[in-house]
């Protein structure tokens, strides 16, 4: 834990998925809010299909979406800072990358994982 799933719509450019993924793994890490860097998993989902209001039929719009999953007993005050930190890596690393492509929102989550949750390491 935790979790850390992208969703990205096509008219958003990330030119090197894995080392976007990386920094904002290394953010995370760097936030020490984890306890080992192996805990910390992340995974860009592309979005095939995508609206943004109710008119942009031309796609002049995009966003994309950090949902952060962690374990129960951070307080609000810690959620906030995760999620300012992901806004601000996102940006940070997209706003390089964009040249007026789409304009881009950029919108993140931080949610509570349910105490019912299992994890098993295969060797």
């Amino acid at each position: 834990m935790p979790h850390l799933t992208i969703q990205v719509t096509p008219n958003v450019m990330i030119a090197h998925e894995e080392s976007f993924l990386k920094v904002l793994n290394q953010a995370l890490w760097d936030s020490g809010h984890f306890g080992k860097p192996a805990d910390i998993k992340a995974r860009i989902v592309p979005i095939e299909t995508f609206l943004v209001g109710v008119t942009d039929d031309e796609q002049r719009n995009g966003f994309v979406y950090a949902h952060l999953k962690i374990m129960i007993g951070r307080d609000e005050v810690i959620r906030h800072q995760l999620a300012e930190l992901l806004t601000a890596t996102i940006e940070e690393r997209l706003s390089e990358q964009q040249s007026g492509r789409a304009d881009v929102q950029i919108c993140v989550e931080v949610e509570e994982i349910s105490a019912i949750y299992h994890k098993k390491m295969l060797n």
